[in-house]
């Protein structure tokens, strides 16, 4: 492995990009304890204080604790995330914005455009939100004046922190936005370590155990992949004639990665940011979305299961891949080219799809309720729940993934084998 990281700091593209990467992350951790102007951290600190296993517990850990200090990145970049999610499930119900994603790279930006405008609203709903909640618990004094100068700021770290991400996807490793996530979920690793030093013999026991037995479950299904055989005939292109081959078409288990958890933990985030402008839904909310309660649990896990489809659908057309093969003279033995051959690829990829959504769903709602009746303390059940740990995993293979095909295209010998 040590061989392998002085391979990569050899490469001067690639020490580039992790230096930019490194850069960006470090600006990031810097603005995470900036407070917004007017703000007492200390008291919206004190206000968070045992709120660990709340939904604003939860908010604070993909922030990377930034809302506990209510700084001018608080918000992070579910704001973002949350925006992409309206903006997909939009393209499937409007027909331009169907249009837009067949147009090719033009229309991807048109897309991403409006989705940067969705953001920005987001972003000021949700800071607004949080504004009057602390202010009704005393935790911010602050005027209507001071009130819109913190909606402003935090609406623009915001947007700061969705170009950072759109830097480091260009000129760094790695997708930037899944980047600012993993970061943020790692800034809690160190509470959560401490807690299971200080904590009984049985937690000193057991959590490295099922952390370990995570993890391994995790790198086993993410790595795992269907290989569809493809031959490919011999046909004459302009005066040359191509030789035919055999190759293969990999399906992997869990196309989508953590993008289904990510989604998930947004969505879920959404009910209680609107029930900041309503007071009198607190209670529903407070009972129901609570990151540890079995009903919030179960909800989780069929939304993972969802938007595991969704986005593998976005992801894998098997009628485009089906359309391809036959135009490059492709075809997978056995199966006629054509609509057959798309019926086989959409039939193996549900059979994928399937296990692979359950996993996830599984990991991210079992260590919490072993968790919550096990007795760990707070601190190490946010260093073992099951969502951050899906997506801290899933970003450094994704990552690492990256980083091996830029070792290999200059011909040096890999880290995952």
């Amino acid at each position: 492995m040590f061989s392998w990281l002085a391979n990569a700091w050899r490469v001067p593209e690639l020490r580039r990009r992790l230096l930019f990467t490194a850069a960006v992350l470090t600006i990031y951790r810097l603005g995470s304890w900036i407070p917004a102007p007017g703000v007492n951290s200390e008291s919206i600190s004190n206000y968070f204080s045992g709120r660990g296993g709340t939904v604003l517990g939860l908010l604070n850990l993909f922030s990377g604790g930034a809302l506990s200090q209510f700084s001018i990145f608080a918000l992070g970049i579910m704001p973002y995330v949350t925006a992409s999610i309206i903006v997909q499930l939009m393209t499937v119900v409007i027909p331009r914005l169907a249009e837009l994603q067949k147009e090719g790279e033009s229309g991807y930006a048109k897309i991403n455009q409006y989705t940067r405008y969705l953001t920005v609203v987001l972003a000021a709903a949700q800071a607004l939100g949080y504004a009057f909640l602390f202010r009704s618990q005393d935790a911010l004094q602050a005027n209507s004046g001071r009130l819109v100068l913190i909606v402003v700021t935090l609406t623009t770290g915001t947007t700061l922190l969705m170009w950072m991400g759109e830097q480091i996807t260009r000129r760094g490793i790695g997708n930037g936005i899944s980047i600012l996530i993993f970061a943020s979920i790692l800034t809690g690793l160190p509470l959560g370590v401490a807690a299971w030093w200080n904590g009984g013999p049985m937690e000193r026991i057991f959590f490295p155990l099922i952390a370990v037995a995570i993890v391994a479950a995790i790198v086993f299904v993410q790595e795992g992949q269907r290989r569809i055989p493809i031959q490919y005939a011999k046909r004459m292109v302009g005066r040359r004639m191509t030789t035919g081959g055999t190759t293969y078409l990999p399906l992997r288990v869990n196309m989508a990665g953590v993008i289904p958890v990510i989604f998930a933990a947004a969505i879920l985030a959404f009910p209680p940011t609107i029930a900041q402008y309503f007071p009198s839904t607190q209670d529903f909310v407070n009972e129901y979305f609570q990151p540890g309660d079995v009903a919030f649990l179960l909800l989780e896990a069929a939304m993972i299961v969802l938007f595991t489809f969704f986005y593998t659908a976005v992801q894998f057309n098997p009628v485009e891949q089906a359309d391809n093969l036959r135009k490059h003279g492709g075809y997978i033995p056995g199966i006629r080219p054509g609509p057959p051959t798309a019926q086989y690829l959409d039939r193996v990829l549900t059979r994928l799809t399937l296990p692979g959504s359950l996993f996830l769903a599984t990991v991210a709602v079992l260590p919490s309720l072993f968790i919550r009746y096990g007795g760990f303390s707070q601190a190490s059940a946010g260093a073992l729940g099951g969502t951050s740990v899906l997506i801290a995993v899933g970003v450094a293979l994704d990552t690492m993934r990256q980083m091996e095909s830029q070792m290999m295209m200059r011909n040096y010998e890999g880290f995952l084998k």
